[in-house]
């Protein structure tokens, strides 16, 4: 009997640990992917992408299991110039028909001094490279249901991954250069579990 009693105790922590985590799904309304990139030298062009998803499971009592999931549609680029932006979506650039997504896949959670810092897969035009993407969270805030806020940067060469369209200018200097920062704010809600069945 309490061999029995014990491994019922240890089937119902195991439960309260695997659902310990809230899942968030982000808010697109609310959010935004955006980017930044020189041009000629003399200039930054910012852009951002308007179709984008994802969600986020977070364990504020063992940061180490939650994580981070985020979708892009490359043809959703906007860089507020039609003829740029079909340009950053052909086989140039992003080649959109080719490759319709860009994602990020956290590995791995941790907490840092200020923040946090995301250790996981970004998959552009097809190619997956390792990264660390550093972030702050607000919140979780409760306004009926429970919000959180996030913001993350992370630079980037365009060329590691195969974003490759390039033109010197008579200096040698890049037309486009190769460094990309990205920046993300994000609004994520609850996603609130379904009743037991039978409820």
């Amino acid at each position: 009997m309490r061999k029995i009693s014990g491994l019922l105790l240890g089937l119902a922590l195991l439960g309260a640990t695997a659902f310990a985590a809230d899942e968030y799904k982000i808010d697109p309304v609310h959010s935004r992917v955006g980017f930044a990139v020189s041009h000629m030298v003399v200039n930054t062009v910012h852009g951002r992408f308007t179709d984008f998803s994802g969600s986020i499971l977070l364990d504020d009592k063992d940061i180490s299991k939650s994580s981070v999931n985020v979708t892009i549609k490359t043809t959703s680029i906007n860089t507020d110039n039609t003829q740029r932006d079909n340009h950053l979506r052909s086989s140039d650039f992003f080649d959109a028909a080719g490759f319709p997504e860009i994602s990020f896949k956290s590995k791995a959670v941790e907490k840092t001094g200020n923040g946090y810092v995301a250790h996981g897969t970004l998959t552009i035009r097809g190619v997956s490279k390792d990264v660390d993407l550093a972030f702050q969270l607000k919140g979780p805030v409760n306004v009926g249901k429970k919000l959180l806020g996030a913001e993350a940067s992370l630079t980037v060469n365009r060329q590691d991954f195969g974003v490759s369209w390039s033109k010197a200018l008579d200096r040698g200097q890049l037309v486009v250069g190769n460094d990309v920062q990205i920046e993300i704010n994000v609004e994520a809600g609850e996603v609130k579990a379904p009743p037991p069945a039978g409820k």
